[in-house]
């Protein structure tokens, strides 16, 4: 079983990667910004990783998809949606009618799970900021809460923000399993161009710190 849930973990991360590497998958056709988002600091690289048993201070919960999602130091408070796979095997892009809407990839890993769990979301479009805008401003320590259909919150600290252009983008870095409950919050970033958009994505690193109930 083990080894059937790592082999699938590793296809869906490739799949995935597919859809993201290209760098402006969030935004095709973005506006120029009149107030590039922030990125991330050079302090915001991820350190060097330790063994899973090491880290684990909180005990992996059951499946149960994400309802809404709150990172309190950068003011988001946002219902979560469901992504699949376009017929390209990319993934879809969050609705672009909503800028306060988080996408999780839903055949993928539930947060809180041992695994990885991935969200997407906007960082602007014409009319201004989005749900995404501030990523780059987080820092190591910082707070992601994920409230479950369960009834439980997931709460995450942050150990890394990082930019990447989108012909260096580390799938297995991202989208790989470390195996401990991990989340990564993925937008465009990285620069901006008038003829390409935006040259990368910012990645946001988070593991399991604390679990509420409520």
């Amino acid at each position: 079983m083990d080894r059937y849930r790592r082999r699938r973990e590793t296809l869906v991360a490739t799949v995935v990667a597919a859809g993201l590497c290209g760098g402006v998958w969030l935004i095709d056709n973005s506006p120029t910004p009149e107030r590039p988002p922030p990125q991330p600091s050079a302090d915001g690289v991820a350190e060097e990783p330790r063994p899973a048993r090491l880290l684990e201070k909180v005990v992996p919960l059951v499946a149960s998809a994400p309802t809404r999602i709150r990172i309190p130091v950068i003011e988001v408070d946002a219902p979560i949606t469901g992504l699949g796979l376009d017929t390209d095997g990319s993934l879809e892009p969050p609705p672009e009618d909503d800028p306060n809407l988080v996408g999780w990839y839903r055949d993928g890993t539930a947060p809180g799970v041992r695994g990885t769990a991935i969200f997407a979301g906007h960082v602007d479009r014409a009319e201004g900021p989005s749900v995404f805008y501030g990523l780059g401003a987080l820092r190591k320590g910082n707070r992601v809460e994920v409230a479950r259909r369960d009834g439980r919150t997931a709460v995450f600290t942050v150990y890394a923000i990082e930019v990447y252009g989108r012909d260096d983008f580390p799938d297995q870095r991202v989208y790989g399993s470390t195996g401990r409950p991990e989340i990564r919050l993925i937008t465009c970033g990285g620069g901006y161009s008038h003829q390409e958009g935006y040259l990368g994505n910012v990645v946001v690193y988070g593991r399991l710190a604390e679990v509420r109930e409520g």
